[in-house]
């Protein structure tokens, strides 16, 4: 500590070097999920569909939930933990290409359908749903324009259909995307015939086809005829959706060269066209830090030191009795608060929560967490909590004997259970309303197993593990002996007051986050893809720095009125943003997104409580730990007799 102590200076310029540097790496390295595959002329291209998902009801569900065409066998591809939880279900489909062999209106199947698969087919059209496939690892993609972008963008999947109005008819109609033109672009070695897939997009239209006789598998279609060479290239006479119509999808596909090699072929899809606004974001967020800092170091440098030194110099107990301020309350800083039980569970919570944040944003800064990789951004986060749990229990064992606290079991077993019990419980409840709409975004009951094992097997015996370690450890001593009876603490101006002060200490780290934070929820809620891990590492070490130094300056402030109950307040001050992110959930909710169904909005909410109830614990016990280094550091500057 007093090392620290010696050294109150910024971030050296080689590790914002450092962090610019891996700005740029998450835009341009990418690290595969998968190794490359090669593929000839002729070779078998078998296209994967994945779940059905809107942005106005948040719920996906499998694409074989509506009557689609289905292969003779519907078979499962293996997912990982994070696939599962985010609720993708990957399965085979009748579409199969020949590489770099162009087809024209091949038929997949032939539907009928019945009043019930109207329905669906109906219900999904209003709610804004969207097929999603694969290919090769890589998503299907519908390329549009934007006005305000120079270069094509790319949104996930295609509309399942339209609705819209015949010519001089006022009633409005249903109509469903049965056509759909696929173009997969490839990479062709100069040396070898072999060629690696680079893109797969979709162009989907609504054709009602028609035919003469009766239809068989023989039958040609007068509106789609590839010996005719008579393609479908606009949805002028659209397939209509309703009881006993029947439906014929159909497909072309075509081939195209690209200059993209395989290892960047991601690069289109994870453009970013706002990059100024990051860049804007982090310049704010800077600002911010550099504001702080120069009141931090105003403290340090100027009045602390002075005040230090002073005070070392009084010799006579008059003088001594004269000194107002911090160095009034030096024999009750150090006394345990009420509920220190709690504090140290919530700071255990918050060690083990920043570990598996910083993890986490180190290897997707480097790209080993790339979209290539589906599901191992949430993979990596849940193995990555479940063992840092050893440093959760050290934590919160650490802080447990420094307050001569005798019942280590007792609070091993509410670090290991109390943050996690309330997720899960959140969590059980959103999953049992996922599950009663039949969506197959509900965690299945395997899955559910899997995570109790998980915080059971391995989280809860880690917390019992660094909890053992940490009481073995001698105590941490408070550098000023702590008086016996407690002091009177004096009237507060207004503006210490606690609530008063612990709101205003969280509108600066939620500040240094909120523009970065527009972009995670557009992503999460809107299905975009977010890979700037580079920005987000960059805002979360300024985050970092805000958390402590306001929450340093404020405690400061605090101690100089001598009100020495810091304990809570530290952690409230800077967990206190935690309340600002849960307020600007809500305001995106009504400004941003068009959730219609009741259930998706509970859903939406309790995810955001999750969030910001994470939130609370991380910046809580950065602004706690700050507070820690910064009032231990002050009091055993001081000569006390």
């Amino acid at each position: 500590m007093e090392a620290l102590g010696r050294r109150p200076r910024g971030i050296p310029m080689c590790v914002i070097l450092m962090l610019l540097l891996l700005v740029t790496v998450a835009h341009s390295f990418y690290l595969p999920g998968v190794a490359p595959k090669d593929f000839v002329k002729g070779d078998l291209l078998k296209v994967k569909v994945n779940k059905l998902t809107s942005v106005k009801t948040q719920l996906p569900y499998s694409y074989y939930s509506l009557p689609y065409c289905k292969p003779q066998k519907i078979v499962d591809s293996a997912e990982n933990l994070g696939e599962v939880l985010r609720g993708d279900r990957i399965e085979n489909s009748p579409y199969v290409f020949k590489m770099r062999e162009p087809q024209m209106c091949n038929v997949v199947c032939h539907v009928t359908l019945n009043a019930k698969d109207a329905k669906e087919f109906k219900e999904k059209i209003d709610d804004a749903y969207r097929v999603n496939m694969i290919l090769d690892n890589l998503p299907l993609v519908v390329p549009y324009r934007r006005p305000d972008v120079d270069s094509l963008v790319y949104q996930h999947g295609f509309d399942v259909g339209l609705k819209g109005q015949y010519a001089g008819r006022p009633e409005e109609k249903y109509f469903i995307n049965n056509h759909l033109t696929f173009t997969v672009k490839y990479h062709k070695d100069e040396e070898t015939d072999a060629a690696r897939i680079v893109g797969f997009e979709v162009k989907p239209f609504s054709v009602k086809h028609e035919y003469e006789g009766k239809w068989d598998e023989k039958t040609r279609l007068t509106t789609c005829d590839p010996h005719a060479k008579r393609t479908v290239t606009s949805s002028e006479s659209p397939q209509e959706v309703e009881d006993k119509k029947e439906i014929i999808f159909t497909y072309d596909v075509d081939f195209q060269e690209s200059e993209v090699k395989w290892a960047s072929r991601w690069d289109t899809y994870l453009y970013m066209a706002d990059d100024q606004i990051h860049w804007f974001s982090i310049v704010n967020s800077l600002m911010i830090v550099l504001f702080l800092s120069g009141m931090v170091a105003m403290i340090m440098l100027r009045t602390l030191y002075r005040d230090i030194s002073k005070y070392n110099q009084l010799e006579t107990q008059e003088e001594a009795q004269e000194e107002t301020g911090w160095k009034l309350v030096h024999g009750d800083v150090f006394r345990p608060p009420t509920n220190s039980d709690l504090l140290c569970v919530y700071v255990g919570t918050g060690v083990q929560f920043f570990g598996m944040i910083l993890v986490t944003m180190i290897f997707a800064a480097l790209g080993f967490l790339s979209p290539s990789n589906r599901g191992g951004l949430m993979t990596a986060m849940l193995l990555l909590w479940v063992f840092m749990g050893l440093f959760a229990g050290y934590a919160s064992a650490r802080l447990y004997k420094m307050f001569k606290g005798t019942e280590w079991k007792k609070i091993t077993l509410q670090t290991a259970f109390m943050f996690p019990g309330i997720l899960f419980a959140i969590f059980f409840v959103l999953n049992a309303l996922i599950w009663g709409e039949e969506s197959s975004g509900a965690v299945p009951f395997g899955t559910m197993i899997v995570l109790v094992l998980l915080w059971f097997g391995i989280s809860v015996p880690l917390v019992f593990v660094g909890s053992y370690v940490g009481f073995k450890k001698p105590a941490m001593e408070a550098p000023v002996k702590t008086n016996k009876i407690p002091r009177q603490i004096p009237e507060q101006a207004w503006y210490m007051n606690p609530i008063f002060s612990i709101l205003i200490g969280g509108i600066l780290p939620f500040g240094a986050v909120f523009i970065e934070l527009f972009f995670i929820l557009t992503s999460i809620w809107l299905h975009q893809f977010y890979y700037i891990f580079g920005f987000l590492f960059l805002v979360f070490i300024i985050l970092i720095v805000t958390c402590a130094e306001i929450t340093v300056v404020l405690c400061y402030f605090q101690l100089c009125s001598e009100d020495y109950l810091w304990w809570w307040r530290s952690y409230l001050t800077s967990g206190s943003s935690a309340f600002y992110l849960f307020l600007y959930a809500a305001f995106y909710f009504f400004t941003k997104l068009n959730i219609t169904k009741p259930v998706s909005g509970i859903l939406y909410f309790g995810y955001m409580l999750i969030g910001s109830y994470a939130f609370f614990v991380l910046t809580g016990t950065i602004g706690f730990y700050a507070c820690f280094w910064f009032t231990r550091l002050i009091y055993s500057s001081v000569k006390i007799d």
